[in-house]
């Protein structure tokens, strides 16, 4: 019932920085949400997510270099993305997430945003 759009994806170089943002159609202040990334011919991944009081839980490989929130009276989840490596490269997606670190069973995917980071 929700529809989320991501945006803000890009090229950059190494060390740089992008920030992700989620925009949902309705409320999602009940949720836990995810973003999820996923590279050409490999299984998404789950790196970030946050509960519905905020609290926050991250993969090892992205652990100290990003930054999920949200804010609830904009319907929309961020992702601030620091120190990128060439391995961040994906498609990033966001999408609900069981609290407080397990993918969600959704079926439908948004198009997600395209991140790239060049060496």
């Amino acid at each position: 019932q929700v529809h989320l759009v991501e945006s803000g994806g890009g090229l950059v170089q190494t060390g740089g920085s992008l920030r992700l943002s989620c925009a949902a159609s309705g409320s999602i202040s009940f949720n836990t949400m995810g973003w999820y990334r996923q590279a050409p011919g490999k299984q998404r991944e789950l790196v970030a997510t946050i509960g519905s009081r905020g609290s926050t839980n991250y993969s090892d490989s992205v652990k100290g270099r990003f930054t999920i929130s949200r804010d609830n009276a904009k319907n929309t989840v961020y992702l601030q993305m620091n120190s990128l490596k060439p391995e961040d490269t994906a498609i990033y997606y966001c999408n609900t997430a069981i609290y407080p670190m397990t993918p969600t069973r959704a079926t439908y995917w948004g198009q997600g945003t395209q991140v790239t980071v060049s060496s």
